[in-house]
C-alpha cells in the first residue's frame, strides 16, 4: 500500500502558481485576439455603421425591364461565385420604377 502512495502525483504551491500564471496569460492572450476580431468585423459592416466597407455598392431607379435586364447583366459580369453579388434590397416606386441596390465584393478589382 506504501508503493502506490509513493507513487501518486505531488505537486508543489509553486507548479500550481505557475499554471495559474500561464492559465491568465493565455486568457489575456484569447481576449485581445476577440478584441482584434470585434474591431475586424465592425469595420466590415458597411456604411449604414458609418465604418469602412469592403463592399461595393450600386443602388438605381429603373423601369421594371430594364432593371431586370440591368441586374442580368451585373450578375453576368460579377458572378456570385466570385464576387459574392447579389441585389441586396429593391422596392417598387410609383410609374413600375423599381429602386434597387445591386453589391459585390472587389475581389478582381
Amino acid at each position: 500500500m506504501a508503493d502506490i502512495d509513493d507513487k501518486k502525483a505531488r505537486y508543489s504551491v509553486s507548479d500550481a502558481s505557475k499554471a495559474s500564471s500561464a492559465v491568465e496569460r493565455s486568457r489575456v492572450a484569447n481576449k485581445t485576439w476577440a478584441e482584434r476580431r470585434s474591431e475586424m468585423r465592425k469595420n466590415l459592416l458597411g456604411k449604414k455603421s458609418g465604418s469602412l466597407s469592403s463592399w461595393k455598392r450600386e443602388t438605381h431607379v429603373l423601369p421594371r425591364e430594364d432593371a431586370r435586364q440591368f441586374a442580368k447583366s451585373f450578375l453576368r459580369k460579377y458572378p456570385k461565385a466570385a464576387y459574392w453579388s447579389e441585389v441586396e434590397s429593391w422596392r417598387v416606386l410609383d410609374n413600375d420604377e423599381i429602386e434597387f441596390t445591386m453589391r459585390r465584393l472587389p475581389s478582381a478589382d
